[in-house]
């Protein structure tokens, strides 16, 4: 007789990485799964939270469908079929009505609610009339959404208006640029400029892009500064308006001037060598006229130039580390990391505008870490650069995009995030905190802009819970917590004090390199961050998230002003951090002036601290309290001074004043306790000492030997 076959289990695992989703095979679910191991590419095996699909609760099944005939209603709860709970095991254990099960499922239900994101894009004008697109992650969209939330809920006139428009926050024209012609001069070079010109842009770049041999870039610009000195500036070739560019930047710290007419030339260059040949240095060309658009507060024609810089990288397959190879050792490097550079501009731009990114990994093979034999990851600011900016892709792609959120999403999210912090965060604190002397120059200014971003994308993936706890508590302020606030314990508490406390980490950290002199003024994107933190700080402090919030607010402030004496975006910010800490504050003054007020008129009875309405007018208690609770400190304590001096001279001449200790002992709440006779077994002789319903305050002198016993208090 033949034995039956046993069915083989098939094993299943709990997710499957985004590569093997994509290609629909079966993964092994480990880091790096067995097929992104036999394909070489670690670096591209993540794992995205699944996406769970939301709990109808209330809905029969014949509400789904209106549109078809044959569908009956679905059963009630208690006649269906059997029904898949969404309670743990330990849950179905414990009896229903107890504080545990609530717990339980409260627990349950949280962890798979979903949070709405706000819509935050919207149209804008920038300074020429023209309609420009700003997304729901851009620090310019929040900034709007928080405008609307105060000014609805707390003051309709929080903000100054210089502080309303986007068209003075989005793209400012210092100087008309010179008009695009071709044959002009090129400007000459000053050779004495070249070396503090080169170590301000490396200073700038540095943590951003990572396009030359910054040990031997001054020496070949020297040696090209020469070279076209000798020949009369004639040469006008792409490489030339690199070098251009180069000096540019670095003359935005030291020569406004010079640096726009560098910035002018080498762009007519640029613009004219896209007919001919492409190359890396045609990259490297648009890579760096955004760089320079960006520091002159113009993001929008910067999101502009770079398109044009990804489309000649995918043109000449920049981002394939084997074609990349063909091109000998040194310019495989060169060419991989300006792919890498590529991504951390693009990913900036994309996320401070709010808009989809120019590149993407779908068909890259450049590798994004670089692990050493001994299987630890070598220091390098511009991979720890795109790794957190490769995060910030997924939650803008899987937060925003998708305009919902739950705890599940945000737990795979911020795993990517704590395993990032594990490989990076001590280094890079280790980098900001080390002397110029014994690293690279520009490694401080770099690891501040890399933890920066880190600390951004933590804002993001917890800001929309900050927002909805806000909201909780400006608006619903449920009667039985204080101040509107929930249990800190629960979840989404704690992703709104994640959000806050980034904020905080992220300003501690720029305020501490502004102190010691390793922050440049033009940066552009550590002022995007801040100004982004300033914002949650006030709506933190707004929210009632702790006083200690103001002295951090006032940090942010300092900080965007230092950047503001150069940049005119930071210092629109400045105003409008300002103006937010400005209606916070008195927003709190308000509320803890009504506490102060409701706690005065349950109190104001004891000791006839108003006037009662027999004395005067039936509302001249009320009016007196109102009065007292609407005026200064100032105003208040004269007149408490005038008060007292008027009692002095009403009693009249040779009188003193009569002190009425009659009461009501239910405004003590003691009623019941006075109705009744105590029983004082121990009085004596010492009955005449006692008052009926007194209370003893020495309560050591109560033994008999008439000394102080401390024994018990020990």
């Amino acid at each position: 007789m033949q034995e039956p076959r046993t069915r083989r289990l098939r094993a299943r695992v709990p997710n499957a990485c985004d590569v093997c989703k994509l290609r629909k095979i079966k993964c092994s679910g480990a880091t790096p799964c067995h097929y992104c191991a036999r394909r070489q590419q670690p670096q591209a095996c993540r794992y995205t939270a699944s996406r769970r699909r939301p709990r109808l609760v209330g809905l029969d099944v014949a509400d789904m469908f209106t549109s078809s005939d044959d569908v009956q209603p679905s059963l009630p709860p208690a006649a269906g079929p059997e029904r898949h709970s969404t309670s743990t095991p330990s849950s179905r254990a414990v009896p229903e009505n107890t504080p545990l099960r609530q717990g339980l499922d409260t627990a349950v239900a949280e962890e798979h609610d979903e949070t709405e994101v706000p819509r935050e894009a919207r149209l804008v004008w920038d300074p020429n009339g023209k309609l420009i697109f700003i997304g729901d992650c851009a620090p310019l969209s929040f900034f709007q959404t928080v405008r609307r939330l105060v000014t609805s809920l707390v003051d309709p006139h929080a903000f100054a208006p210089e502080t309303s428009s986007y068209s003075a926050l989005e793209t400012t024209h210092s100087r008309p640029s010179a008009s695009l012609a071709t044959g002009t001069k090129a400007p000459p070079v000053d050779l004495s400029a070249v070396a503090p010109a080169v170590s301000a842009y490396v200073e700038a770049a540095a943590g951003l892009v990572d396009l030359f041999d910054n040990a031997r870039l001054h020496t070949d610009i020297s040696a090209w500064a020469a070279q076209d000195a000798q020949a009369g500036g004639s040469t006008a070739d792409v490489e030339s308006a690199v070098n251009y560019i180069v000096l540019a930047i670095g003359c935005q710290r030291l020569d406004d001037g010079t640096g726009q007419a560098y910035f002018d030339h080498a762009r007519d260059v640029a613009f004219a060598s896209l007919s001919g040949n492409l190359n890396a240095a045609n990259i490297q060309a648009l890579i760096l006229i955004t760089l320079y658009m960006l520091s002159a507060c113009q993001i929008n024609g910067a999101y502009l130039f770079f398109g044009m810089a990804v489309r000649v990288a995918y043109s000449i397959g920049v981002h394939r580390t084997a074609v990349n190879a063909r091109f000998g050792p040194q310019a495989h490097r060169q060419r991989d990391r300006l792919w890498k550079s590529l991504r951390v501009v693009d990913l900036f731009l994309s996320t401070s505008m709010g808009r989809p990114p120019a590149t993407s990994d779908i068909d890259c093979t450049v590798g994004y870490r670089d692990v050493g034999t001994d299987g630890t990851e070598s220091f390098d600011l511009l991979n720890a650069s795109v790794q957190i900016f490769l995060i910030t892709e997924t939650i803008v792609v899987e937060i925003y995009s998708r305009r919902k959120i739950s705890p599940r999403l945000t737990e795979g999210i911020s795993r990517e995030l704590r395993e990032w912090s594990v490989r990076w965060l001590q280094r890079l604190k280790d980098a900001v905190a080390g002397s110029s002397e014994s690293q690279p120059l520009g490694t401080a200014n770099g690891a501040c802009l890399v933890l920066s971003s880190y600390y951004y994308a933590v804002i993001l993936v917890s800001r929309p819970f900050l927002m909805v706890e806000l909201n909780r508590r400006l608006v619903e302020r449920p009667l039985h917590e204080p101040n509107g606030r929930r249990d800190p314990s629960s979840g989404k508490a704690k992703l709104a004090d994640a959000c806050i406390d980034a904020a905080i980490l992220m300003v501690e950290l720029v305020q501490g390199a502004i102190e010691k002199g390793a922050m440049v003024q033009r940066a552009p994107v550590i002022v995007s961050w801040v100004f982004a933190s300033s914002l949650v700080l006030g709506l933190g402090l707004l929210g009632g998230f702790g006083r200690i919030i103001e002295r951090h607010c006032n940090a942010s402030i300092v900080a965007l002003e230092y950047f503001g004496q150069v940049d005119g975006h930071a210092m629109q910010y400045s105003l409008i951090a300002k103006s937010l800490l400005t209606t916070a504050l008195g927003y709190l003054e308000k509320q803890e002036l009504e506490e102060r007020c409701r706690r005065t008129e349950s109190s104001a009875q004891l000791f006839g601290l108003v006037p009662r309405p027999s004395q005067g007018a039936p509302d001249a208690g009320r009016r007196a309290l109102d009065g007292s609770c609407e005026a200064s400190r100032s105003e208040r304590v004269a007149a408490k001074v005038n008060n007292r001096k008027a009692d002095k001279d009403d009693p009249g001449e040779g009188q003193s004043p009569h002190f009425s200790f009659d009461f009501d002992a239910n405004v003590f709440d003691f009623g019941e306790s006075l109705s009744l006779t105590p029983d004082f077994p121990n009085l004596d002789g010492f009955d005449g000492d006692l008052t009926l319903g007194a209370m003893n305050i020495f309560p050591l002198l109560e033994n008999t030997q008439g000394h102080i016993d401390l024994a018990n208090y020990f």
